[in-house]
């Protein structure tokens, strides 16, 4: 099966608490299977109490192994990713819960329908980005050509990349970016986050270096609280993750208060996903 080209119930309206309800207690039925995805992704609609919205569903049973992450986890982790960005308060993740399904349990997200014409990345000519791009780093184009790869300078794209620092996301690719006419902006596919190693691999380096703004100073001093032994996050997060995983991400919070700074790209990891989109 696949995703069909268009489905009314896919511009979703519901509010986020109550998005999660309904995905986490209403009927899923199964209309298709996204292609594109590297592990069985199923396009369904589910309904709860007369409303109606269409989601993704990831099975456990459909996750392919990996050797840096424990089998079967990956569900968990997409849901933990959630977990963190409400924390946060930007949103930055639809809502996700983790749910029985016709094939097991899985992951369960709000599809979240993007505005056509939206660019935050881009492949230029020259060594340098234009106003309001940021650099990420050179990239073979068509026929041999070289180019500059480069991503818009979006206060929402710099909330995302501060996120993805805490969570550790392995992956955060240009086709993970959904922004939606509304003009919020959304990451999807955290599956491959939260490795007690610094695994961050990203498209959205163009702040590296630079100070975290005042905002993102004030979000990560409420992940430290929320963090601690008792904290609410850390219950939230602890049937998700494992306490080392826990730990870790605690760790990532205080090191990006001391330093100040959106973290660099590290060497024992390659700092940019291939192929970008």
């Amino acid at each position: 099966m696949s995703a069909p080209e268009r489905i009314p119930s896919r511009s979703v309206t519901i509010p986020d608490p109550a998005a999660a309800v309904l995905l986490a207690r209403g009927e899923l039925t199964v209309r298709g299977r996204i292609r594109e995805a590297s592990n069985a992704a199923l396009y369904c609609t589910v309904t709860h109490e007369g409303r109606e919205a269409a989601c993704v569903y990831k099975p456990v049973a459909g996750e392919r192994p990996l050797w840096d992450f424990p089998d079967g986890t990956l569900a968990g982790r997409e849901v933990a990713a959630y977990a963190v960005s409400e924390a946060t308060g930007w949103g930055l993740v639809p809502p996700t819960v983790l749910r029985d399904g016709p094939y097991g349990e899985g992951m369960c997200q709000l599809w979240i329908e993007t505005a056509p014409g939206a660019e935050l990345l881009a492949l230029v000519d020259g060594e340098e980005p234009g106003p309001g791009w940021k650099a990420i780093g050179l990239a073979e184009a068509e026929e041999g050509r070289t180019a500059l790869l480069v991503h818009a300078d979006d206060e929402r794209l710099r909330r995302l990349a501060v996120l993805d620092a805490v969570i550790n996301n392995a992956d955060r690719k240009g086709g993970h970016l959904l922004p939606t006419a509304g003009g919020r902006l959304y990451g999807i596919d955290h599956g491959v986050t939260f490795n007690a190693e610094d695994k961050l691999r990203t498209l959205l380096w163009g702040w590296a270096g630079e100070p975290l703004t005042d905002e993102a100073v004030d979000v990560l001093q409420a992940l430290r609280e929320a963090l601690t032994a008792t904290g609410p996050l850390t219950a939230a997060l602890a049937p998700l993750i494992t306490p080392a995983e826990i730990r870790a991400t605690r760790a990532r919070v205080e090191s990006l208060l001391t330093t100040g700074v959106h973290p660099q790209p590290g060497t024992a990891w390659p700092a940019i996903p291939w192929p970008p989109v």
